[in-house]
């Protein structure tokens, strides 16, 4: 449906805020003085999140029955709890929304396979259950279409690698049914390229993780290098002929987790047109968290030598160390950091958007759900970030990325689907890793 008159209006009230206010966001401003400036631009640009697990959410909890959770309710946020619904969608001016469509790495080849057309299933079906809310977009020009209709742009991003089995045909297969990019791993290798957070099998890509993401190039996917190696990033920088996004990443100068972006990496991302889409994870954005988590890991370690075949007392123990050592809280301040880190390395235009909502834990305190989006961008413009600047960081950047993969496709539309046939790399396969 079409923006009504009202919503114009309110639009146009937005607008009215005055100028004077607006020419020293470094000042005495807050974050929250500037929340309608924020909501004014974001009305004026399909806000595009990179990733959002709701898909996952719906199959864990309610065994993929979309039926199951009404999301034209405003649910409470709890730990644990939905991050995602309509009103909280619209509250949060989402424009545009890539679903993610996860499966464990620790799924067969097979049944990841499977598991990933029933997840793809799943967000076909969300899209069927809620006409008037949402609409599947496969092109840059549908995100555009759908959010002046004002509806949500769904797209479909499969996360990790293993999710096609080995099988340049069931790459094919997946664009077909609507995936639009393709994480090349998750948390462990797959068997063509390495992850951030596995054993490093591969030095990166093979050549059959290679020619993957030429695979990939050449139908107009999205490569996706969230979750991979720093090697594996590098390689797949240099073989891709079309701009490479990061679907929830952030700045690792900032917070140094193995699945934040390197700053040569960064470096490389400018030269590729890439987007870098700052993910919200409390962990990834404040390293205080990150050194809380481990050393609440180190302590039951310890408990548990302890006291050896008695979990309960390791329990207790660890409840007193958790109300001594609470943990640490994130802030959309942190997230801004993250932005501020890259804009100053590699420019404004490879910034976006990826929340991972529904796929970790509460996010921090002013983008806790999807509802916050306008909060980061008030915030950003009270560090001075310019109108033009904020519409590429929600939408304009990665809608570029977007319509570079569609142009590299129509480039390489002459070349024929590649045959090649998986086999083991021999290095993995010696070293008994694969």
């Amino acid at each position: 449906m079409r923006r009504s008159t009202a919503a114009l209006a309110a639009v146009a009230a937005l607008a009215m805020v005055p100028t004077a206010a607006l020419a020293k966001p470094g000042g005495k401003l807050k974050a929250a003085d500037l929340l309608p400036e924020a909501r004014r631009i974001l009305a004026s640009v399909p806000l595009i999140d990179g990733h959002n697990d709701l898909p996952w959410f719906i199959h864990e909890k309610h065994d993929g029955q979309v039926g199951a959770v009404d999301l034209r309710v405003k649910h409470p946020l709890v730990d644990g709890g939905i991050q995602t619904d309509i009103p909280r969608l619209r509250e949060g001016q989402v424009g545009g929304q890539f679903w993610s469509v996860y499966v464990p790495v620790e799924l067969g080849l097979d049944e990841a396979v499977h598991t990933t057309v029933d997840q793809i299933d799943v967000v076909h079906r969300i899209v069927a259950a809620y006409p008037d809310v949402f609409e599947l977009a496969l092109t840059a020009d549908d995100v555009e279409r759908i959010f002046k209709s004002g509806k949500i742009a769904s797209l479909i991003g499969m996360e990790g690698g293993h999710s096609i089995g080995n099988s340049l045909a069931t790459l094919r297969a997946m664009y077909d049914l609507g995936a639009r990019y393709m994480t090349l791993t998750h948390w462990q290798p797959t068997d063509w390229a390495d992850s951030a957070t596995g054993p490093p099998v591969h030095d990166g890509l093979t050549d059959f993780g290679k020619k993957v993401v030429h695979e990939m190039n050449r139908l107009g996917m999205l490569v996706d290098l969230s979750h991979v190696s720093e090697k594996t990033m590098l390689d797949a920088l240099a073989v891709s002929q079309a701009p490479i996004i990061f679907s929830h990443s952030s700045a690792r100068a900032v917070c140094g987790h193995p699945r934040n972006v390197p700053d040569r990496v960064l470096d490389a991302v400018k030269a590729n047109g890439g987007v870098v889409m700052v993910t919200f994870l409390t962990g990834f954005v404040n390293c205080r968290i990150r050194q809380h988590w481990a050393d609440g890991k180190a302590e039951r370690s310890r408990l548990e030598s302890l006291y050896p075949g008695d979990p309960k007392a390791v329990d207790a123990e660890m409840d007193a160390w958790r109300a001594k050592h609470p943990t640490p809280k994130a802030t959309v301040r942190d997230v801004a950091d993250h932005i501020d880190h890259i804009k100053k390395r590699i420019g404004v235009d490879h910034i976006g958007i990826g929340s991972d909502f529904d796929g970790g834990p509460i996010g921090p305190a002013g983008i806790e759900d999807v509802s916050g989006f306008p909060n980061l961008f008030a915030e950003l413009l009270r560090r001075g970030y310019t109108e033009e600047e904020l519409r590429k960081i929600a939408g304009l950047n990665v809608l570029r990325a977007l319509r570079g993969a569609e142009a590299t496709a129509r480039e390489l539309a002459g070349e024929k689907p590649a045959e090649d046939v998986f086999t083991p790399d021999p290095k993995a396969t010696a070293a008994g890793k694969r």
